[in-house]
This record gives C-alpha cells, structure tokens and sequence, in this order.
C-alpha cells in the first residue's frame, strides 16, 4: 500500500515498525538537501540565504545527530519542475541525501515530493506555499512548515475587510503558487462579505505590469491584491506607485517578504499590511537568532529563509528523538512534538503535513517611525493557527482514518 493512502493511524503504526526495523543513520551521516533559487525571481527572499539557515541548524546540533555527522548540500531549481526533479533523484540515488528543504515556487516543491514520497525521504517546504500539497498529493513524508497560501490571505484579507475595503481586483502570477493564493484569497473575500471585480493573470516572471495596473485601477475596485511575491510582487508595487495609485485604492501584497519591503523602501510600501510566520524583531528569541544570521549574511532573514533553519533543526531533533532517520519514523516523531523555537511558535504538524503555528499581523512603518535598519514593521496582532490555517482537506488520503 503507498504512503500517500494512508491514514494518521496507519502512519504511526508504519513509523514505530521502520524505527525497529532501521535503528540508526542509515550509511553514517545525515544528509539535508536545500533546493532553492540562487540566481533567478526568488533568490533575495530564499536562495543562499536558506543554504545558510540550514547551516546555522547543523551547527546549534553541534554538526551531529546521534553521533554522525550532519551534511548540508545546496543546488539551484532555476524554478523549473524538470530540473528540480533531476536534482532531487541524483541526490537521493547517489548522494543519500535524507531531506530536502526550502522550494521557492511550488510547482517543483509537487515534482519532488512524489519522488522523495517513492523514495521514503523527507520534503520540508520554507517557501512552496500552495495549499495543493495538502490536497490531493499530499504526501505522509511531507511536511509545509512555514506557511500556506490560505493562511497568508487570511491574515491580510480579513484585516483589509474589517477595514471595510469590500471590493477586490487580483494581478496574479499564472502558475501554481498564484492561482493557488488567488482562490483562497478570493474564498476568504466571498466568506467575510466582499466581491472580487476582476483578474490579471501575467507571465511568470513578469517585467512590465503597466497594463495589468490600469485595468485594475479602472476596475474602481477598494483593494489590488497581488498574487504573486519576490521580484514580481516588488515591480508591480513599484509600477503601482508610478502610475499613482493610491488614496481611494489600496495596493495590498498577498505574500511579501522583509527582502521585498528592503528592495522598495518604506516610502513605498509604508502603510501596507503582511501577514507572515516570522519578522525579525518580533522578540528576544527571533532577534537573538537573527544576529547570527546578519552576521553571516549582512541582511536580517526572510520569513522564507527563518522557515528553512526551523524545519532542519526539528528534522535533525527529530531523528534524535527516533533513534533513526527512517522517513516514517521521523515524521511520526515531528507529528509528536511540539514546535517552539526562534522562528515557528505553537507549532503542531497534521496528517496532511500542514505545520499549524502562530503568525504574525505586520503593518509596513513610515519612514519617520523607523529607527535603524531592518526596522520596518508594526506588530499588529498573533494569529494563532486556528484562526488562520485551513481545515483538513478531504481529497487528502491522508485526513481519512
């Protein structure tokens, strides 16, 4: 019977026979796989930042887990499904690699998981944020840790509706990641009393939004939402702003980045509301972490990168707690704890790999109200996970016992 049909309970029950089957790393080292962008749309808000987040997780392990040696290797999806797929089965065929993380565009987050799923390795999405991973390919060695494409337009959605902004235009990036941030986003709208006017669907990636912005501007619509993040999300504000859009209408990020609030200044994006799983500055445990990245790095971290450290550094306590690093053994022991570290807080991973924590409210500062670099939101409210997470998907095999 495959992974993927498989209940909760089945899970379980499969995990505790792999622990007593495979005590033990598998061929004496731990092996986790960061398969990113470093060179394409969504470089700044993962790439080689995550590489280094992962590396900062090995190392508070002390660089071992059950007293074998923790490896982090890195290669560059280019955002293609086909060669994220190559990348992945020579990792797991000829360098053992074990997990991998991070996925920026979710499209090729789908291409691995069914190969790791065929291979009982473990996939831990930072950045691929489709909620059709936890549909009908989900997949029991999966894990979406950082956030999803419905909790993202819960958050800044339902604040936007109580501000009575009722009327919606979408710009939407035409691929996976933004169809999918569209239809929860336009869901959440439906549910709380609004109307969705009008969509834009433009290449991904796109340079020139002039035309997606006029429509949009001429639609009369309260909000302009834009489903799409990284570079796209940052060019369209910017083209945005250029042609003056404002007052009446509210320019509105469905998923942005500290990178992308960096990349367009305060003065731009000041005002906007974000809805993320971590900033920076949130409290003594995010700053304390976020020190050790800026020194290595020189930029405080992504949400997207944050998301990366978390999911290596559970993965590897993970296998500590097990005793093995057994796909079906590691994930029943993540199912098990609770996540609560300097990036995720409340953390508790579903059946269907949904990681359901606490996220964050943010508001872009003025300019004025910053103090230093870096310094660029207001904490507007914690959302806990419930408020903010969607409920089991029935067309997961996985939410059936």
């Amino acid at each position: 019977m495959k992974l993927d049909i498989l209940g909760a309970a089945a899970i379980a029950a499969m995990a505790v026979a792999g622990t007593a089957q495979a005590q033990g790393i598998s061929d004496d080292v731990v092996k986790v796989g960061v398969l990113t962008d470093l060179s394409g749309i969504y470089s700044d808000l993962a790439g080689q930042g995550s590489v280094v987040a992962a590396q900062l997780a090995a190392e508070e392990m002390g660089g071992k887990v059950l007293g074998k040696p923790v490896v982090v290797v890195s290669a560059d999806h280019q955002n293609k499904p086909d060669i994220a797929a190559n990348l992945a089965r020579g990792w797991f065929d000829q360098q053992q690699v074990d997990m991998i993380a991070d996925f920026p565009t979710s499209s090729t987050a789908l291409a691995v998981m069914e190969i790791a799923r065929q291979k009982n390795r473990v996939t831990m999405l930072s950045s691929g944020v489709a909620t059709a991973v936890l549909a009908e390919k989900c997949s029991a060695t999966n894990a979406q840790w950082t956030v999803n494409t419905y909790a993202l337009a819960a958050g800044t959605a339902k604040a936007l509706l109580k501000d009575g902004k009722k009327s919606w235009y979408f710009i939407t990036a035409d691929y996976t990641f933004g169809h999918s941030l569209e239809k929860d986003a336009s869901q959440i709208i439906a549910e709380n009393g609004g109307e969705v006017k009008g969509v834009s669907r433009h290449p991904f990636p796109g340079t020139d939004f002039s035309s997606f912005i006029l429509k949009a501007q001429g639609s009369g619509a309260d909000v302009i939402a834009l489903a799409n993040a990284g570079a796209d999300t940052v060019n369209a504000i910017k083209q945005a702003s250029e042609y003056g859009v404002g007052g009446k209408q509210t320019v509105a990020p469905l998923l942005a980045y500290i990178s992308d609030v960096k990349s367009m200044g305060l003065a731009k994006a000041q005002g906007m509301y974000l809805t993320e799983a971590f900033y920076w500055d949130y409290d003594d445990r995010s700053r304390a972490w976020s020190a050790k990245f800026f020194e290595k790095t020189k930029k405080m971290p992504t949400a997207a990168q944050a998301g990366v450290y978390s999911a290596t550094l559970s993965y590897l306590k993970a296998i500590e707690a097990a005793g093995t690093d057994e796909a079906g053994a590691v994930m029943a022991r993540l199912r098990q704890m609770t996540i609560d570290d300097a990036v995720i807080r409340n953390g508790r991973l579903r059946a269907d790999g949904a990681l359901v924590h606490d996220m964050l409210l943010l508001q872009v500062k003025k300019p004025a109200e910053s103090k230093r670099d870096w310094d660029f939101y207001n904490v507007r409210a914690v959302l806990s996970g419930a408020e903010v997470y969607p409920a089991p998907n029935p067309a997961c095999p996985l939410n059936k016992s």
